[in-house]
């Protein structure tokens, strides 16, 4: 074999690994802290007035053990990633519709990729949002989890009631504001459905992918939301941010194995 052919030998080969590099590389912009990574900010939009896209999802798609979550730019609708299945939910005239491809950009996205979890029991006195915050940070910090890190978890149960929204933009062209920003969500309930749920806890990224603030956590509770949690129904199409919730028995927090 001459020394032409061996290069060009070499070329075939080296080519698709590197095209695999390429695809599965670091997304440009992203910040990454232990296990959880993020792009863009929640604050970003008050400054802008613009719900610009920040990411594509496309540039995720592939990834094994994807967890993400976030909101579709343009105010259009909530993104809900759960092992590596797409669940971009929108509000179409009086009713929602859910895309399950990864055609679509965020003006923030936070994601884990993680395949070993820990099964822990919720016990029946955790009910409400608050109660979970609390048993998310201390189940965490026993099973030797940073908490001064961001971590994810996951759930899955029946709850009683789950009170969530999808975004839609009621700006009417106008630049974003917190009272638009607040106004622009279209709310919706369900009751004793079994559900996914996809959360991130974080002490330090209010703005950012947590809002420092939440319904179940009004500002003159006195206590500052380290919660951001979606889901997905198993029964039907509902699927979006939660803004408060019931549980019921039997439900089971999942923790990543450190």
């Amino acid at each position: 074999m001459n020394k032409r052919s061996i290069v060009r030998g070499l070329t075939v080969t080296i080519m698709p690994a590197l095209l695999f590099v390429t695809a599965y590389g670091a997304i440009v912009g992203a910040k990454k802290e232990r296990l959880v990574e993020y792009i863009g900010a929640q604050k970003d939009i008050f400054v802008s007035g613009k719900a610009a896209s920040v990411v594509s999802l496309e540039d995720l798609e592939g990834h094994k053990g994807l967890y993400a979550m976030g909101p579709v730019d343009g105010l259009d609708g909530e993104i809900t990633i759960i092992d590596s299945k797409a669940y971009i939910t929108k509000v179409r005239g009086s009713d929602y519709v859910v895309d399950n491809t990864f055609k679509h950009g965020a003006f923030f996205l936070v994601w884990t990729e993680q395949s070993k979890w820990t099964d822990v029991p919720v016990p029946d006195n955790v009910k409400g949002y608050v109660d979970l915050q609390r048993f998310v940070k201390s189940r965490a910090q026993a099973a030797g989890i940073d908490v001064t890190k961001p971590f994810p978890f996951l759930l899955s149960g029946t709850p009683a009631e789950i009170k969530w929204h999808v975004n839609i933009d009621r700006t009417e062209g106008n630049p974003i504001t917190k009272e638009l920003f607040a106004k622009s969500k279209e709310h919706f309930v369900i009751k004793n459905e079994p559900v996914d749920i996809i959360g991130f806890y974080s002490e330090q990224h209010g703005g950012v992918f947590m809002t420092k603030y939440a319904p179940a956590i009004p500002e003159s509770s006195g206590m500052t939301n380290a919660i951001h949690i979606h889901f997905v129904s198993r029964v039907s199409k509902a699927a979006g941010h939660i803004d408060e919730l019931t549980l019921g028995g039997n439900t089971v927090l999942r923790l990543p194995k450190p």
